[in-house]
């Protein structure tokens, strides 16, 4: 057993076992390692909660590419990634960067056109802000296309051609 903030959980590894597809048959993710790219501490610490409350582990948050770089080198498995970090307009690039070394990357944005042709090896776009079920629904997502399983997409994520 493990006390949290929510109670007592039991030790070992923890099962999600919820309706992940349009089907509504069940699909059993384990917990994943989430790398945040925001630099809206705010709206970062908003979806570091949220990712914590789904059962997942937040490595971090990083408001620039140089920090996201570093955190990358915690190896997350999900990157949700904003464009306009606190250096510019970098989270498209850092977000290709961290696709090509085998991170699941979604893209959090309050302008989707900028990412609209889509960014090589990223999974897609979903407009800010984001609620609680649709960031769960997403974060489900990333983890079946990471590990090859099928899942339809959630409605709220615009996908990229891949």
């Amino acid at each position: 057993m493990r006390h949290t903030r929510h109670g007592v959980e039991p030790s070992g590894p923890s099962y999600d076992l919820a309706v992940k597809s349009e089907s509504e048959d069940p699909v059993v993710t384990m917990p994943a390692k989430v790398l945040i790219v925001e630099d809206e501490m705010i709206v970062a610490m908003e979806m570091e909660a949220v990712v914590e409350d789904l059962g997942h582990e937040p490595i971090g948050i990083a408001p620039d590419a140089n920090t996201a770089v570093r955190l990358a080198q915690k190896r997350p498995d999900i990157a949700l990634v904003d464009l306009h970090l606190r250096d510019g307009l970098t989270g498209s690039e850092i977000g290709q960067q961290l696709a090509e070394s085998g991170i699941a990357v979604i893209f959090a944005t309050a302008n989707l056109r900028i990412v609209a042709d889509g960014v090589d090896g990223a999974i897609g776009v979903v407009e800010k802000s984001i609620d609680e079920t649709s960031l769960a629904s997403i974060i489900d997502y990333a983890i079946c296309v990471r590990s090859g399983a099928a899942m339809g997409p959630p409605a709220a994520l615009m996908l990229f051609d891949r």
